[in-house]
């Protein structure tokens, strides 16, 4: 609470002097004036609200690329497996990063320029895709891995700490302001799906080589898939030719380099790192810092939002891992991938935007529910439909629907994080990363060898209990509050406060 409020003091005497000097002069001199307040507050909420933009549109042209390689690799690097281990590595370095690295990062860097770091990493990624051998799509994966958690821990951390800024400057209440902000973050990081596959479809739709099912092709297709298909069957190994791949590889290195200059360039360091001195009297032993996200489990809270964050990781891992592969590019072709995916981008960005306005009124429960039951109606149509070429708007309607549960779950549960453990933000984005990535790595993992009725079985149980244990953790929030940002600053001088 102490480190949040000298935060928010740092942050607004960094812009106090200037914006007050606009107001004196627009105002012959009298700061205290009306004009010269709503002045004040006006910058302050275009200030946050570019930031916001800054870094969501930074994470558009960045996921643009890496979403698109993640949804390819199970179909594109299927030899031998290796798109499906090179997932799989990449998400269980995150969940090491998670543990180690996440907190020191925001701590040493700061959240500016742990985003910048983290967004090296998946241009690294784009690079190792160029040329996909076990030698440099391994080293690859492990190097995004262990960039990911702090990027989006440190993003997470930025949009709460300037959430509660821009609440405590408007009177607005925290979690409401919190909630918006990431309903933008959600709404262009999830259009990154559109742009990142419709790149990949109009490219690799230009293959000559691309070819159409047949009845037999699909025979094991769906929920009768098990584990690698066989090279023989369908659409489902062909490989682009190389020089189309190029050109979207490069076309995704473009992006990604001209993401990590926007942040660079537009982004202000509202969360900056410790000076050194201020590190040298810090009292916890090393290994104290390295395993913060472990000891948010002494959190009751924490601990019943595990099986939600861990849902994430499966229904997302499933999306890109099973979906794709053993509906979409067995039954119409890895060419199909990418338009499949715009759908659940679309959706996906759309409600993102539409369920961080609306959440302030319904609440989050009743959008818990409504995932929930759009959801489980995916499942159990997978599990009964047999995919057909011939059927194919029904491939597009399940990953629109797919996507509009997904937003659910992407914002209101960071939401619900920023709200619960906003004291330890650093350390709570960590865990929510931590059990995300588990979860993608047994969906990844199981992925070999498990056939996909089974998977789509454990999804179905891992989704109830998640929403129970949910539901649990608000009644428990509606019953005994907890107090919001704007509450714990309160000790910040009045005359501070716009």
């Amino acid at each position: 609470m102490s480190h949040f409020t000298e935060l928010k003091r740092t942050t607004k005497d960094m812009h106090r002097e200037q914006l007050e000097d606009s107001a004196f002069n627009l105002d012959n001199g009298d700061k205290g004036s009306p004009l010269g307040h709503h002045l004040l507050t006006r910058q302050y909420e275009i200030g946050h609200m570019k930031n916001v933009v800054v870094v969501s549109f930074g994470f558009l042209l960045l996921f643009t690329a890496t979403g698109s390689l993640l949804n390819l690799q199970s179909s594109l690097n299927a030899d031998e497996g290796m798109g499906l281990v090179s997932s799989s590595v990449t998400f269980s370095s995150i969940v090491l990063s998670s543990m180690f690295i996440t907190p020191t990062a925001i701590r040493y860097l700061g959240c500016k320029w742990t985003i910048f770091a983290g967004m090296a990493c998946n241009v690294v990624y784009s690079l190792g895709n160029l040329y996909p051998s076990w030698a440099t799509l391994m080293p690859s994966s492990v190097i995004v891995g262990l960039g990911e958690s702090p990027l989006w821990a440190a993003t997470s951390t930025y949009l709460t700490i300037s959430g509660g800024l821009h609440a405590v400057e408007e009177n607005k209440k925290s979690q409401d302001v919190i909630n918006q902000y990431f309903g933008i973050l959600y709404l262009l990081y999830q259009s990154s799906a559109v742009w990142g596959n419709l790149l990949s479809s109009l490219v690799l739709g230009q293959d000559s080589t691309t070819v159409n099912s047949t009845g037999d092709d699909v025979l094991f297709c769906g929920m009768d898939s098990c584990g690698v298909p066989d090279v023989s069957l369908g659409n489902s190994t062909t490989r682009p030719n190389d020089r189309l791949l190029y050109t979207l590889l490069g076309c995704y290195v473009g992006v990604g380099v001209l993401a990590m200059l926007l942040v660079a360039v537009f982004l202000d360091n509202i969360c900056k790192k410790e000076k050194p001195e201020a590190m040298s009297q810090q009292t916890e032993t090393f290994c104290s810092t390295l395993l913060a996200t472990f000891r948010r489990l002494r959190d009751k809270r924490q601990v019943l939002l595990i099986p939600v964050t861990s849902y994430i990781g499966l229904e997302l891992g499933f999306l890109n891992a099973d979906y794709t592969k053993d509906y979409v590019t067995c039954a119409i072709g890895i060419h199909f991938v990418g338009y499949v995916m715009i759908c659940f981008g679309v959706t996906g960005s759309l409600f993102s935007y539409v369920f961080g306005r609306l959440s302030q009124y319904s609440g989050r429960v009743t959008l818990f529910i409504l995932a929930t039951v759009t959801q489980l109606s995916c499942i159990l149509v997978l599990l009964l439909w047999k995919p057909n070429p011939d059927q194919l708007p029904v491939f597009f309607a399940i990953s629109g629907l797919w996507g509009m549960a997904d937003a659910v779950w992407q914002t209101q549960t960071n939401a619900l994080y920023g709200v619960l453990f906003h004291s330890q933000k650093e350390a709570a984005f960590a865990n929510y990363r931590l059990w995300e990535s588990v979860g993608y790595v047994i969906a990844f993992a199981c992925s070999s060898f498990l056939c996909v009725d089974v998977k789509l079985f454990m999804l179905l149980v891992v989704l109830l209990l998640s929403v129970t244990l949910c539901c649990i953790v608000e009644y428990e929030e509606y019953k005994n509050p907890t107090p919001g940002i704007e509450d714990t600053n309160s000790v910040v001088p009045e005359d501070t406060v716009l």
